[in-house]
């Protein structure tokens, strides 16, 4: 549902992302992985079609992201760094928005929209400018605009950024209800997001695939302690045998 082939970014003689090549199919989360500035929103932000690469390309469930955008979008939902929202609508307006724009059917509009308001919890709120939301609830509106249109593959950048613990267990008890259908692809640095529903994880640094293995598997190579492991790839001073595992 999405691959990689040789994803690469540079600006000026900086490069950002290196050569990235990776595959992943339905029923995976898949949490990606690195240190601050290793390269990962940019990689998302190729992905979904926001940043042309310098080199290579990512193809989303047959259609590459560059030559057949259109078709590739249709199919991704986008959760970014952040969650950029209109702060002048309300989060009625902004999701009614996004139905239009991703031009959901009259039969689907009223169930999706019903749908994703229970799923995030956006009752109490909606009728209220987002600009006057807290910073847990906007985060939730940018998530219940990402899995709107029912998609395929489902692009999640830091998606429980801001939220309270309870917070994070309803996002992390919604991503594991979907995944048995869709590819996720959550980019976070926080590990213990990556223990809690991935099932696969890819870590990065400056730009370059170092490990792509399973949480449990990274987890045994640093006695029980992924947080370890991270620590030691991006350092540099894995032992050869978790070099292996990319």
């Amino acid at each position: 549902m999405l691959k990689t082939k040789g994803l690469t970014k540079r600006y000026g003689r900086h490069t950002v992302v290196d050569g990235l090549s990776f595959a992943c199919g339905p029923g995976e989360v898949l949490g990606f992985l690195g240190p601050n500035g290793a390269g990962k929103s940019t990689t998302m932000k190729m992905v979904t079609g926001f940043v042309a690469p310098s080199a290579g390309t990512a193809v989303i469930c047959g259609h590459d992201i560059q030559t057949d955008p259109l078709a590739a979008k249709q199919r991704i939902g986008y959760l970014p760094e952040g969650a950029p929202l209109y702060a002048e609508m309300t989060p009625r307006q902004f999701l009614e928005f996004v139905a239009d724009v991703r031009n959901l059917s009259a039969g689907d509009r009223r169930g999706r929209l019903d749908a994703v308001i229970e799923q995030l919890q956006l009752a109490p709120v909606l009728n209220q400018s987002i600009d006057t939301l807290s910073k847990g609830f906007k985060r939730r509106v940018g998530l219940a605009q990402a899995i709107l249109h029912d998609p395929d593959v489902l692009i999640l950048d830091e998606p429980t950024d801001g939220l309270d613990p309870n917070q994070k267990h309803e996002v992390r008890q919604l991503i594991r209800s979907m995944s048995e259908e869709k590819l996720i692809v959550i980019s976070t640095h926080i590990l213990e997001e990556v223990d809690a529903v991935c099932t696969r994880a890819i870590i990065i640094a400056d730009g370059r695939l170092l490990v792509d293995d399973t949480p449990e598997a990274l987890a045994e190579q640093g006695g029980g302690d992924l947080e370890e492991v991270f620590r030691r790839v991006t350092r540099g001073d894995m032992p050869d045998e978790t070099e292996a595992a990319v």
